[in-house]
């Protein structure tokens, strides 16, 4: 028999609080835990893509929990191999073509040496370009055996000519590797744009694949993708684990980076700092973290100092109907936003249709194919669970403690 959506959510929320406690400062003692609840464990490891690092820190002595976060970890150290030579590959024809790349997120975190090869999935490669290059990138990529997928207001997705994606739980070293080719960094709090990609791109960028300009350019990046992740529901552990990391390499004027810019603010930076903070004992500095707090918006700054790990991601297993719009900067902007959520863009359809056709947990789900009114209604009256993660929990249940 199934465990009802209200067990399953108790369960998530559980286990996703103890992980995040449990990779930030390990302790010796194991959970007392039944079958179902590790295997909701399993589950919230695998969607924050945190099971290998797990691997390495937890100290908890428990056989079957030690064996799959083993398999994880060898999946990862194995697929880590395959995205080192495409990576290889990509800055060769760069440079072959006189193209400048940014190899983006935890390509420049292993390039650092933030991580082990299997320390950290990549579900892509992320590549920044100059927007006269795009088209030339998306021909190399097509020399190299890719093709162009789809492409969303924030990036353009190549994926391999050969190859299908791999159901089951967790990471798998036969996924295919897809490349995300953006030509701006940039991400919509909920439908402000903010843009950062002055900050990104070198001053003095060569052919091939290039570093970030700084650590400080790295961690806006990083800070700016986590208050997507947090406005829009789906931060993943893992990225409060790559903000861990990166503080204890930072400086004064690396934190500076954040205010290159005096006529942009970066207020986005409090929600994400104040949930790594919650978890980990990450040093960042007293007067970075006042000045933040008094840039960010009252609204905000009062919901970011309550929120969980589980709130701001996938492991609140049921739906908002307004997720993020404690984000608006104003009353005109959430009004937009109430706009869009009733009547979606143009561009919002077309980027709901290219996910149903390439998003392999959104597949066969009545659900998803509802209209935006009808959906949002539903929100409103009654819980609705999360498709993605109720995809991750499936699989859990179906393949975590069964026999073989």
């Amino acid at each position: 028999m199934q465990p009802s959506l209200r067990t399953i959510r108790h369960g998530l929320h559980t286990a996703t609080e103890r992980l995040a406690h449990e990779l930030a400062q390990p302790g010796d003692d194991s959970p007392q835990w039944d079958r179902l609840q590790w295997q909701l464990a399993a589950a919230a490891a695998a969607a924050h893509g945190v099971s290998p690092l797990l691997q390495r820190r937890s100290l908890w002595q428990n056989a079957h929990w030690n064996s799959f976060l083993d398999e994880q970890r060898q999946h990862v150290e194995d697929r880590h191999r395959r995205i080192a030579l495409l990576l290889s590959r990509i800055d060769s024809a760069a440079r072959n073509a006189g193209i400048a790349l940014v190899g983006l997120k935890g390509t420049a975190l292993h390039r650092l040496g933030v991580y082990l090869p299997g320390d950290r999935p990549m579900a892509d490669i992320d590549l920044l370009v100059a927007p006269e290059d795009a088209l030339a990138t998306a021909a190399l990529l097509c020399e190299l055996g890719y093709e162009a997928s789809f492409q969303q207001w924030k990036h353009q997705v190549f994926k391999p000519v050969q190859g299908d994606a791999v159901a089951g739980l967790g990471e798998h070293r036969d996924a295919p590797i897809n490349i995300e080719v953006h030509t701006r960094i940039q991400e919509r709090l909920p439908v402000r744009s903010v843009d950062i990609t002055a900050r990104i791109w070198p001053e003095h960028a060569q052919p091939g694949l290039n570093p970030y300009p700084s650590i400080g350019a790295l961690m806006c990046h990083l800070l700016l993708h986590a208050a997507g992740g947090i406005c829009h529901r789906s931060i993943r552990l893992m990225h409060l684990h790559d903000l861990a990391l990166l503080t204890t390499r930072m400086g004064p004027r690396d934190w500076q980076q954040l205010w290159e810019d005096p006529a942009v603010s970066p207020w986005w930076a409090l929600p994400p700092l104040q949930l790594l903070q919650r978890y980990y004992r990450a040093v960042v500095p007293a007067q970075v973290m006042a000045r933040l707090h008094a840039e960010c918006p009252r609204l905000l700054r009062l919901r970011a100092a309550r929120q969980t790990l589980t709130t701001a991601s996938c492991s609140n297993l049921w739906l908002s109907a307004l997720p993020g719009i404690e984000w608006s900067g104003s009353l005109s902007e959430a009004r937009q936003y109430l706009r869009e959520r009733v009547v979606p863009s143009a561009e919002c359809r077309k980027e709901r249709a290219d996910m149903l056709q390439t998003q392999l947990w959104l597949q066969d789900q009545p659900w998803v194919r509802q209209t935006q009114a009808r959906r949002l209604m539903t929100r409103l009256t009654r819980p609705v669970p999360r498709t993605d993660m109720l995809y991750v929990v499936r699989a859990a249940l179906d393949g975590y403690l069964q026999p073989a």
